[in-house]
């Protein structure tokens, strides 16, 4: 009997291991979502039409099952054009991948309409619309015309070239030798007194002046040759 129960049992062992379930493994196509999904909001803001192309996973990969996957990607990293995309996953087993994705954007952009030199100002009858990736372009396309207006090119451009903010300089707003008003603001009060610019500067940009008591001020120049002065 003992003998009859020993062999039964080893006939049944192999079908109850093979009853138990696999450990569970991650679902690939998945990941091209949460990398599509991950990129569609970092290109939330951009002008144009935005396409997003997510790459394949090696159909190799064997990764655990992940709740919650997670993307993300290297600091600087552009969220357009040739990127990559990191997708990791903390629990129950923690693994990373990297993805590959294309993201075009399809915009307006300024343009040089006629040769632009070097120190001139530009005015609007000098520039021009145009369509194309930008995405394919470096950081820094201008896709408004008011964003050129006024500003100086930083080297002479041809016709045709898309302008960057980083090749023009923007028109001063306190310049050298100027007698200009500092405003220094605090907390509840705000006070003014004159001084002299020793140096120019755009909107939004340093400027440093020099009062009359002798001392260096550094501000932000300002419309109407103001130098605001935080404390």
């Amino acid at each position: 009997m003992k003998r009859h129960l020993a062999a039964l049992l080893l006939l049944v062992a192999p079908f109850a291991g093979a009853q138990q379930p696999a450990a569970q493994r991650q679902n690939l196509p998945a990941l091209r979502t949460v990398v599509e999904q991950y990129l569609q909001t970092q290109t939330a803001g951009l002008p144009g039409q935005v396409t997003i192309k997510v790459g394949q996973v090696d159909p190799r990969t064997s990764l655990a099952s992940c709740p919650a996957p997670e993307a993300f990607q290297q600091p600087g990293a552009r969220a357009w054009g040739k990127t990559t995309v990191g997708v990791r996953c903390t629990a129950p087993s923690p693994w990373t991948v990297y993805i590959q994705a294309t993201v075009n954007v399809v915009a307006d952009y300024v343009a040089a309409a006629v040769p632009l030199a070097q120190g001139q100002a530009v005015d609007a009858s000098q520039l021009v619309m145009m369509k194309g990736d930008i995405a394919a372009m470096p950081n820094g396309i201008i896709t408004d015309m008011a964003q050129a207006i006024g500003r100086t090119p930083t080297a002479s451009l041809p016709a045709g070239t898309p302008l960057r903010l980083d090749t023009l300089k923007s028109k001063p707003v306190v310049q050298q030798g100027q007698a200009v008003r500092l405003v220094t603001k605090g907390a509840n009060f705000s006070v003014s007194s004159e001084a002299r610019a020793i140096n120019n500067a755009g909107e939004g940009q340093v400027a440093q002046a020099r009062t009359q008591s002798g001392t260096v001020v550094s501000g932000t120049a300002r419309l109407g040759g103001i130098i605001e002065v935080a404390i």
